[in-house]
């Protein structure tokens, strides 16, 4: 995959920012089916980017081009969730890209060739795409500063024009010691409610400095996210889909447990 210099010769290829869930997500009523709707108005592209909020490396690392086992990242699951398979293929030509395009003065990319897919990355793509058959890379976290991975989206976005669709993987809010399972999808907290409706209304605005600033310019930001790794990813989707800010659009709303399973997609 070489990344081409000046304007794209097609459609560019979407941005997306997902809430992922948890393993159980693939045995809900409703989520499954929302996310398969989702990627059929999606042009199949030729591979995927995922930056997941279960991945925190920093410098920058790419994980395995090679099918290696899935990172079951969880525990006190029922057994059935460590038995699951992703086997998508490897992205060793989009590793160059990306390589390319981060390789520079004071930025070394590294590499982990043994890291699998974590389920931040395969539990919402085996809904989405469940044949497996299209090649995934996942990229590290760096860091959770916010300028600091839109500034990374935005070197990535040249990947959009080669057919590239970049993921950012997290939950809108996530407070694991505030959720209520049986919760049904209209049930939530109040402070849920408010950080979902204030990022709504922000995305809406294409407000990126208060999105930037959202511990303290959002309602209840601190109580939404206690650490901040979940919301994290939407800042390099921002930064990878800027161009396409003025007409982002949610595509899955409403609550899973309590907390807000809001997925945006740009362009």
């Amino acid at each position: 995959m070489t990344v081409t210099e000046g304007p794209a010769t097609g459609p560019r290829t979407p941005v997306i920012y997902l809430s992922h869930g948890a393993p159980p997500l693939a045995d809900d009523a409703l989520w499954p089916g929302q996310l398969a709707d989702w990627s059929a108005g999606i042009a199949r592209p030729r591979a995927i980017l995922i930056v997941s909020a279960h991945w925190e490396a920093a410098p920058v690392t790419l994980g395995a081009t090679t099918t290696v086992p899935l990172v079951h990242d969880f525990w006190g699951f029922p057994e059935r969730y460590y038995r699951v398979t992703y086997p998508a293929p490897g992205a060793p030509e989009l590793a160059a890209a990306v390589r390319g395009l981060l390789d520079g003065p004071g930025t070394r990319v590294h590499e982990a060739p043994d890291r699998g897919l974590d389920h931040g990355a395969y539990v919402p793509l085996a809904e989405m795409f469940p044949a497996a058959d299209i090649p995934v890379l996942q990229l590290s976290m760096p860091t959770l500063d916010p300028e600091r991975l839109l500034r990374l989206g935005r070197r990535l976005a040249p990947l959009r024009d080669e057919g590239v669709l970049i993921v950012g993987s997290g939950f809108f809010t996530h407070n694991l010691s505030e959720l209520t399972w049986n919760s049904g999808p209209d049930q939530a907290p109040g402070w849920s409610r408010e950080f979902d409706a204030w990022g709504r209304e922000a995305l809406a605005d294409g407000d990126v400095d208060a999105l930037l600033d959202f511990e303290h310019a959002s309602p209840a930001g601190r109580l939404a996210h206690p650490r901040t790794e979940h919301f994290a990813p939407l800042f390099v989707a921002l930064g990878a889909g800027e161009a396409d800010l003025a007409t982002q659009r949610t595509v899955i709303d409403g609550f899973w447990g309590g907390l807000a399973k809001r997925s945006i997609q740009l362009g």
